[in-house]
């Protein structure tokens, strides 16, 4: 059970009545006299986030009031999540039923995440008492999934490089008594992973492949794969400085794989899973990889550099293809991609790519559902053309800079047989400025959507 909930408190717990400007009146009239004239002298009006602690008799706190939003299109069905930065140290409950009790609860776990890696952080011990009725073990396994994710992209990249990357996926994968191999360096060439060496070699941090499996053989593939870029300066198509100041979280594909990963194997999911992270750092020195080399990759295509900068995509290419040898079920891959899929949808809005109409609609379904935002963009193909060259098979950046985060897409998708069930998720993997239940920093983006979509599918 995650550390903020106490299903058996001390003590009694303080309620937490939820209040919109809809129901203020009410509630407040229904306070016992003095509790209600603190709240109306205190100017307490129900907007959104506001909150007010009521003090009882002998001075303590008696109650606690918070305002939700009233109109369905603006909820934020996370705003409970900022009681653990607002509460005083205490134990908690739910006094009435916030717009979602499961999300909200969700939310409170999520909105007490601190990262404290590097500087003692300020003790909480805020805790609540989950309501009736929630699963508070899938809650818990949502939190602590998110939390991993977090952990390892906010962990800079002088400890967070591949072999750091390898070793918190080999843990997890010892945890939950998966079978784990990686393919480091130079072996990577010898094993035909042309493009994943090429990234990352000019760093004195070896690339490697990360793989591990989990689960029955006979069960339904499941595979993911996730993109590892532990720093990323663009390579010899260098970034400004002010773009490469968060570059730490470009590995932000493989920290959310990984945290999918821990929620299928927690819930004991029965399927085959298997997750693919390259792992890689994309330095600059004299051996890097150059704009207009050629590179024959994993499928056997050639492919040219336009632009060093787009290596997440070549990564990704590579291991795509060996997890498409392995004829999945499902193959979805995730990563920090694109700055064109900022532009278009912001940072909290992810682009997703497929063909199955039936999965892009689970995919929206579970979205929603789970608070966890992500829509549809189309693998549009009158751009693939877009991608040819004159002296390869593809290019991996085409000009003109147009539809970017699609023709990152389009050229995942040479990588992928047509019959395969693929889903692609072009995630940001930052929030960068704190939002209910998000702080600032790291976040976990689509992993809990394609997690309640595995579990429905294949529970």
């Amino acid at each position: 059970m995650h550390f903020v909930f106490d299903t058996d408190p001390a003590t009694p717990a303080i309620p937490i009545t939820f209040v919109t400007k809809t129901t203020c009146t009410e509630v407040l009239a229904a306070l016992p006299p003095f509790a209600r004239h603190f709240a109306q002298a205190s100017g307490f009006v129900a907007r959104p986030g506001q909150w007010l602690m009521l003090p009882g008799d002998d001075g303590a706190i008696d109650s606690v009031l918070f305002g939700l939003e009233d109109e369905l299109a603006k909820r934020d069905l996370f705003r409970p999540g900022q009681l653990p930065d607002l509460l005083p140290p205490g134990t908690y409950r739910f006094a009435n039923a916030p717009h979602d009790a499961r999300l909200a609860t969700l939310a409170f776990a999520l909105g007490s995440y601190q990262f404290s890696r590097y500087r003692k952080a300020e003790a909480r011990d805020v805790r609540l008492v989950p309501p009736e009725g929630v699963d508070i073990a899938d809650i818990t396994r949502m939190a602590d999934a998110a939390t991993l994710a977090r952990d390892l992209i906010n962990t800079p990249a002088n400890d967070m490089g591949p072999a750091e990357l390898e070793s918190a996926a080999r843990d997890l994968a010892q945890r939950y008594g998966a079978e784990f191999t990686c393919i480091t360096g130079d072996e990577l060439v010898a094993q035909n992973f042309p493009l994943i060496h090429a990234v990352g070699m000019a760093s004195p941090r070896a690339p490697r492949l990360i793989d591990f499996t989990w689960g029955h053989a006979s069960h339904p593939r499941v595979t993911l794969v996730g993109k590892g870029v532990v720093f990323d300066t663009g390579g010899l198509d260098l970034k400004p400085s002010s773009a490469m100041l968060i570059m730490k979280k470009d590995m932000g594909g493989a920290a959310n794989v990984l945290a999918l990963a821990m929620m299928v194997m927690d819930a004991k999911l029965p399927v085959r899973l298997r997750v693919l992270i390259p792992a890689v750092e994309n330095a600059v020195a004299g051996n890097a990889f150059r704009p207009l080399d050629i590179f024959k990759s994993r499928k056997g295509s050639t492919v040219e550099i336009g632009n060093t900068d787009a290596e997440g995509r070549l990564v990704l290419a590579d291991a795509l293809a060996y997890a498409d040898e392995d004829k999945p079920d499902i193959l979805i891959d995730m990563g920090t991609l694109t700055g064109a899929a900022r532009v278009a949808l912001g940072p909290d809005l992810p682009p997703f790519y497929t063909n199955d109409e039936t999965l892009a609609g689970d995919v929206g379904t579970f979205a929603a559902q789970e608070n966890d935002p992500l829509w549809r963009l189309p693998l549009w193909a009158p751009y693939d053309t877009w991608l040819d060259s004159k002296v390869a098979d593809i290019n991996n950046a085409p000009s003109g800079g147009f539809a970017g985060s699609i023709t990152c897409a389009l050229f995942l998708q040479r990588f992928v047989e047509p019959t395969t069930r693929w889903l692609h998720v072009d995630i940001y993997g930052w929030t960068p400025s704190a939002k209910p239940a998000r702080p600032e920093g790291g976040e976990c983006q689509a992993a809990r959507a394609i997690y309640r979509l595995l579990s429905q599918r294949y529970a």
